[in-house]
């Protein structure tokens, strides 16, 4: 069965984490299937960049999160690309207008 979850890859002290997926019986920092991202708890605020397609993907075909990547992915929530779109949609255009004499400065500048 497979799984998703974190495998060590900080020096002493210095915790850092990529999230894998893996046989659920392969150790720790063992061999994985592929590599979906990383987490790295001692950034201020907490860093975890993850490829959710590649997780959504991994999970319909059965891997399970294990409780920590579940928790982080919780925490961590990406905006929908489509949600970020209709946002900029909506959002009024500023346009400047110029001024009649800015505009006769121009000209006689260009001349």
């Amino acid at each position: 069965m497979l799984t998703i979850r974190l495998s060590r890859v900080g020096t002493t002290k210095r915790p850092f984490y990529r999230v894998v997926v893996v046989e659920s019986s392969a150790p720790r920092d063992g061999r994985f299937v592929e590599i979906l991202g990383h987490y790295n708890p001692r950034a201020e605020p907490e860093v975890l960049e993850v490829d959710r397609a590649r997780v959504s993907h991994w999970i319909s075909n059965g891997a399970s999160p294990s409780d920590t990547v579940r928790t982080l992915l919780a925490r961590h929530p990406v905006p929908d690309p489509a949600d970020a779109s209709v946002e900029a949609a909506e959002a009024p255009a500023v346009v400047e207008t110029a001024t009649p004499a800015e505009s006769a400065d121009e000209t006689q500048a260009v001349t």
